[in-house]
């Protein structure tokens, strides 16, 4: 048996590790930004008919008190989980938020608010399906992982089973795979067949159904049920939708260009109305190798827009399956960076790629229904300076459930609109200095425009055909005009409201040398917080194409004057740094993970409130161990659940040298792994 040793080094102090940036996005902020496009920016265009904020809320903003926000917060609360029932401390807040914040630390454990309970629901390498053996970290292998829970959950869903009491169908994407701290001893110049293997199996999709424990509040992965299912690197997938049979997408194995194994850096998602699973294919450009081998200079520019590698990918897929290299197989990786359309209530369905949304680093993409039943799908572009995308269904939902009615929805995104956004500020380029200090008006907002870039086989951009615009979309965002942003992730739309809530998580090098400089809807240069974009565009007119925005939260230090909370008292709110993933309770309270917290504390998820009195007041839920980053989450009446990504991945940090001894303790395999939180009480969450 292995031995694992103490651990070693410090906490994580803030901000992503290196070992995080080099096997989750292949370095991507090591290496050129690859929008070298001359945009426009939004800066210096004065909307007039955008009606300006009132005069009471810029001067309540104005006065506010700067104080720390780790200074003004309740000590973190007993410890989740232990035994007895603590009594919930009441809290002031909106209805959903009234608990007492945990604040601000750098403990390695799950962190909740007195009078929460919480548990592990399933870990990596846990066995699914039928035949799959338990987890043994000595003796892996890809068979074993074929049927085992995958690597690096990300993104949750929760959906109903009929006929089946107190039982719920999870679905989770793994996202990607750290053989350094999967595999003891890993040579990471020369990784083996079987270690490669492993990871094909490690990365996908997992579907599980969990058990409900109605006495705590727990819920349990069900092994072995009828609907556990695993997608891999190397599942069958079908592409739909106008590109789908495109020359770009063939390939040696695959001529006619519709047929695809597996799917790659699974990232956020969403689920639809029609009871299916969407997900993101994010960084899939780092697992391909040789675009410094590539000769002809168009295909070159392609491949540096999308971030290729010029040598050898991170994990040498290349050396044991051609597909991964650029030269041997041209196409293969216009075949990755779809967003992905799961049915999980059929074990038997071959899931697809749509390519009516576009390709590019999709952090995932949620639906909003029209008053009329189209489907409009949101989608940001994970990297630095790039765009926010919307697609609009041409033909309306079916209701009910027979099987003609699914059917019929599961194509729903195969026709219908591609939009890029474009945004225009209300203020005086002046008055954006790149400090984040609100301009006169009190707020930063102003207009913008959906841009149509595709619609089926018409094409809205100059010099290039609709296929060309699907496959390359990030070039035709460049050619339009569409407003480079600081990393836009996550969208969701209100289920109050009907507002649509952005994350952009970050761009440290916004307003350097030769990059775009701040503008309205970016504000900051060296922008190492992020911040959140509220758009309000007509709900029941799907072909619209204009829309009103402001930035709702200006993330960072509450004691530095350049954040900004919707107008809320500074001294009142928790420290958040990073937003990326969001979501929404059942009282229109928003719910924000955060990736790479850049205040020296670990990531966390946090509620905060959009509508009434509360609005602003950002309060942090729960923290996550050393190294780990908040995914997920998942916000039910009575249980929050989050994926606790990547934990112990710190610098330094190996098998036999841990940095974290989470989720099991001292001498076990740091897992990643999702947790459920509830109320002891067995209460509804926060209120």
């Amino acid at each position: 048996m292995r031995k694992f040793l103490p651990l070693i080094g410090s906490p994580h102090g803030g901000s992503r590790a290196a070992l995080t940036c080099r096997f989750r996005c292949g370095d991507a902020c090591f290496h050129e930004v690859p929008n070298t496009s001359s945009n426009a920016y939004v800066g210096d265009v004065i909307d007039e008919a955008l009606s300006r904020r009132g005069l009471l809320r810029a001067g309540a903003a104005a006065t506010v008190i700067a104080a720390t926000g780790a200074g003004a917060l309740a000590a973190a609360a007993p410890k989740a989980g232990a035994q007895g029932r603590t009594p919930v401390p009441t809290a002031d807040g909106a209805r959903g938020l009234r608990f007492t914040p945990v604040a601000p630390n750098t403990a390695d454990a799950v962190t909740a608010p007195g009078g929460y309970g919480q548990n592990v629901v399933i870990r990596w390498g846990e066995p699914i399906l039928r035949g799959a053996p338990a987890f043994d970290p000595d003796n892996q292998s890809a068979e074993a992982q074929a049927g085992q829970f995958g690597y690096n959950n990300d993104f949750l869903a929760l959906l109903p089973l009929r006929g089946e009491p107190g039982r719920q169908l999870l679905v989770a994407n793994h996202e990607y795979t750290d053989e350094i701290l999967m595999h003891a001893g890993y040579d990471a110049a020369n990784p083996t067949r079987e270690q490669v293997e492993i990871a094909w199996a490690a990365h996908g999709m997992s579907a599980v159904v969990v058990q409900e424990d109605r006495r705590t509040g727990a819920l349990t992965a069900v092994t072995r049920h009828q609907l556990n299912r695993r997608i891999t690197a190397t599942s069958e997938f079908r592409l739909t939708g106008p590109a789908a049979g495109s020359d770009l997408l063939k390939t040696s194995a695959d001529p006619t260009g519709t047929r695809v194994r597996g799917t790659l850096n699974n990232c956020s998602g969403g689920t639809t109305p029609w009871g299916t699973i969407l997900s993101g294919e994010e960084n899939f450009n780092q697992y391909f190798a040789g675009a410094g081998r590539v000769t002809d200079p168009d295909r070159a520019a392609k491949l540096a827009r999308y971030g290729l590698t010029t040598g050898e990918s991170e994990r040498k897929w290349e050396r044991f399956d051609d597909r991964f290299d650029l030269v041997k197989e041209p196409n293969e990786v216009n075949r990755f960076g779809w967003v992905v359309e799961f049915d999980p209530y059929d074990p038997d369905s071959v899931p697809v790629k749509h390519t009516a949304l576009g390709r590019v680093k999709h952090e995932g993409a949620n639906i909003r229904l029209t008053d009329d039943g189209r489907a409009v799908a949101y989608s940001g572009d994970d990297e630095r300076f790039d765009y926010l995308y919307k697609f609009v269904s041409k033909n309306r939902m079916q209701k009910g459930d027979s099987a003609a009615a699914r059917e019929h929805n599961k194509r729903l995104l195969d026709e219908g609109t591609l939009y890029v956004a474009r945004f225009t500020g209300d203020s005086p380029a002046a008055e954006i200095d790149g400090t984040g200090t609100l301009p006169a008006d009190g707020g930063f907002d102003g207009s913008g425009e959906w841009i149509p870039l595709a619609s089926g086989d018409i094409s809205y951009v100059e010099g290039m055909t609709a296929e060309e615009v699907y496959v390359y979309t990030r070039i035709a965002g460049d050619k339009v005009g569409a407003t480079k942003m600081d990393r836009p992730e996550d969208v969701e739309c209100s289920p109050r409201t009907g507002k649509l809530y952005v994350a952009l998580t970050n761009n440290t090098q916004r307003g350097t040398a030769g990059k775009a400089a701040p503008d309205e809807a970016n504000p900051r240069t060296n922008n190492k917080h992020g911040h959140i974009l509220e758009l309000t565009e007509h709900r029941d007119d799907a072909s619209a194409k204009k829309f009103a925005w402001r930035l709702f939260l200006v993330c960072g230090d509450p004691a530095d004057p350049g954040t900004y909370f919707a107008g809320f008292p500074k001294d009142k709110v928790s420290p958040i740094s990073c937003p990326d993933n969001v979501a929404f309770d059942v009282h229109g309270n928003l719910w924000i993970s955060t990736d790479g917290n850049a205040l020296g504390h670990h990531d966390g998820l946090f509620g905060v409130a959009t509508t009434g009195r509360y609005e602003g007041q950002v309060k942090q839920f729960v923290t996550m161990p050393n190294g780990a980053e908040t995914c997920g989450p998942l916000v039910q009446e009575t249980r929050v659940l989050v994926s606790v990504q990547h934990p112990g991945e710190l610098d330094g940090a190996t098998v036999e040298h841990p940095l974290s001894a989470w989720p099991d303790g001292p001498g076990t395999m740091v897992r990643p792994s999702v947790v459920a939180v509830w109320r002891e009480d067995g209460g509804a969450i926060g209120v």
